[in-house]
C-alpha cells in the first residue's frame, strides 16, 4: 500500500481511521524518539516514555491541528512541549541500597572511559536547555528534530529570514556558553544570551 499524502493522511485521522493512526506513528516516530533522546541527555527509556506521552497529547490536540505547519513539526512541537513539562515537574528520588545497586551493576564500560564525550555531550545539551524559550525550541527544532527553516517559521509564525537570525543569536550563545563554562547549576544560560537577544 502506497503511504498518503498528508493532506489524505490528516483526513483519514479526522475520521478515526485507525491505519491512518498506524502510518503516522510509523512515519514519525524514530525522528519524534531522537529528538526526545537528544534533549534528554541520552536517557533512551525517559525518551521512550516522553514519546508516548506526545503521541498521546497529539491525539487529544488532533482536531485543533490546522495545517499551517507540516504534521512533523505540529508533533515535534508537541514533544517538546512534553520534555519540558517533564523537567519542570519537581521528582520525588529514593536511594538506593547495597543489593539494589549490586544488582543494577552491569558489565559495560566504566564511567571514566566515557567521561569525556558525555561531559562535553552534557554540557552541550544543558547550554540549549539554558537557551530562551525562542532560540532554544528554534535549535532544537532544527537540529534535534531535523525540521526545515521554513516549517519551523510557519510553525511559530514568523519569517524563515526570522529563524535563521534566530539560529545565528542561538550559536552565539552557545558559542560563548560553552567557551566560558557558564551554565548555572539549573541549566540556564546566564544573562549574556538574553542580553544578546534583547539587541
Amino acid at each position: 500500500m502506497q503511504p498518503r499524502d498528508e493532506a489524505s493522511l490528516l483526513a483519514a485521522l479526522a475520521s478515526g481511521d485507525r491505519a491512518a493512526a498506524e502510518e503516522l506513528v510509523e512515519r514519525t516516530y524514530r525522528e519524534v524518539w531522537a529528538a526526545l533522546f537528544k534533549l534528554t541527555g541520552g536517557d533512551a527509556d525517559l525518551a521512550a516514555d516522553l514519546t508516548q506521552e506526545s503521541y498521546r497529547k497529539a491525539w487529544v490536540a488532533l482536531p485543533n491541528f490546522r495545517g499551517g505547519a507540516r504534521l512533523s513539526t505540529w508533533l515535534y512541537r508537541i514533544a517538546y512541549t512534553t520534555f519540558l513539562n517533564h523537567i519542570r515537574t519537581p521528582r520525588r528520588l529514593a536511594p538506593l541500597d547495597e543489593e539494589q545497586a549490586k544488582a543494577l551493576a552491569d558489565g559495560g564500560p566504566l564511567p571514566d572511559e566515557i567521561l569525556g564525550l558525555a561531559a562535553d555531550s552534557e554540557r552541550l545539551r544543558r547550554a540549549v536547555v539554558g537557551l530562551p524559550e525562542e532560540l532554544r525550541f528554534t535549535v532544537t527544532a532544527r537540529f534535534w528534530g531535523g525540521q526545515s527553516a521554513r516549517d519551523i517559521a510557519r510553525e511559530v509564525g514568523v519569517t524563515a529570514v526570522a529563524i535563521r537570525k534566530r539560529l545565528k543569536r542561538a550559536y552565539a550563545a552557545l558559542a560563548l556558553a560553552l567557551a566560558n563554562d557558564e551554565v548555572t547549576q539549573d541549566g540556564a544560560v546566564q544573562e549574556t544570551a538574553t542580553h544578546e537577544e534583547n539587541r
